[in-house]
């Protein structure tokens, strides 16, 4: 899936990031312990959380996760806007809750983390 056709299926808003509809998706992960997505997430594309601080988005180059998207309405400051930019990251958040966002991207046909214990 690539991520234009994922911020539609979630109503997402860009924070930052470009050419969306060349991204191409293959996984996600939904997650609000930053501590569960190092020890569980494995090949993810995407990551969803409620947490917006700095440690969300090292937490994300450490895995090599590009794709960020907060849930139930919340927004990056500026501070972390700039930071992801310069990790050439991509943040979006959705009004959505969590468990129906990733929902949503499940029955889309976005497969989970099931295999590594992450979902």
């Amino acid at each position: 899936m690539n991520l234009g056709k994922l911020c539609e299926i979630i109503d997402a808003e860009v924070i930052c990031g470009e050419n969306l509809e060349v991204i191409e998706i293959r996984s996600a992960c939904g997650s609000d312990l930053m501590s569960d997505v190092l020890a569980f997430v494995k090949d993810q594309g995407v990551l969803l959380t409620g947490l917006v601080n700095l440690q969300v988005i090292r937490t994300a180059e450490m895995m090599d996760i590009h794709v960020i998207i907060f849930v139930r309405g919340k927004k990056p400051d500026a501070e972390m806007a700039a930071f992801a930019k310069e990790k050439q990251m991509v943040l979006l958040c959705t009004e959505y809750p969590m468990y129906t966002a990733c929902g949503k991207l499940y029955a889309a046909g976005l497969s989970g983390g099931e295999r590594y214990g992450c979902s």
